[in-house]
């Protein structure tokens, strides 16, 4: 994953001055308090987020609980694909889990730049490889790897962020119960080979 996002940072790096600038008028850096949300169920996504700095996460309800889906940490693409590329009413919720900062673009403004600039057409292609790859990496970890397994590649790949992370979010990211949570969390510690 990391080789591929040096890929896209690669092509920012090489778009031509007109196409950065009609990147730059279509995007916006904002700015958002933990708890507030980037996206709510039933609103149409109009604006993907690239996230520069915090944590933020996908979630629906289904049986009057919260399933997390994703979480988003820095240079990761925060957005409900479907709904934002049919631009139909989302199924789930994006919230902010601690103060972040993103970029955010619009999708009707987007679709009209990579018209005039194929480099952003390219750029879009890429971020939705990046994001298919992020998902296919996900969707492996879930049918191949057990929690404790899941728990440890969170626990390698974003050290950092897990302090800032609720347990209970976590649990649901991972999909194990509160006190399977615990269990983990306890043999990892004891583990001297982790």
């Amino acid at each position: 994953m990391h080789s591929y996002l040096k890929k896209i940072e690669n092509l920012l790096g090489e778009l031509d001055p007109t196409a950065i600038t009609a990147l730059d008028e279509i995007s916006t850096t904002r700015e958002f308090k933990k708890g507030s949300y980037l996206l709510r169920k039933g609103e149409i996504c109009r604006k993907s987020y690239w996230i520069e700095k915090g944590i933020a996460r996908k979630f629906y309800f289904e049986k009057d609980k919260e399933i997390t889906t994703e979480i988003y940490f820095d240079k990761d693409i925060a957005v409900s694909l479907a709904g934002y590329c049919l631009q139909a009413p989302s199924k789930e919720y994006i919230e902010a889990l601690t103060d972040i900062s993103a970029v955010q673009t619009d999708y009707s403004s987007f679709q009209q730049a990579k018209k005039l600039h194929s480099q952003l057409a390219e750029l879009d292609f890429m971020l939705t490889e990046y994001y298919a790859l992020w998902l296919e990496q996900r969707l492996w970890q879930l049918r191949t790897q057990n929690a404790k397994e899941r728990y440890h590649w969170l626990l390698l790949n974003h050290p950092q962020y897990l302090q800032q992370i609720s347990l209970t979010v976590i649990a649901s990211y991972l999909d194990v119960s509160l006190e399977t949570l615990s269990r983990i969390r306890a043999r990892i510690k004891n583990d001297p080979f982790i």
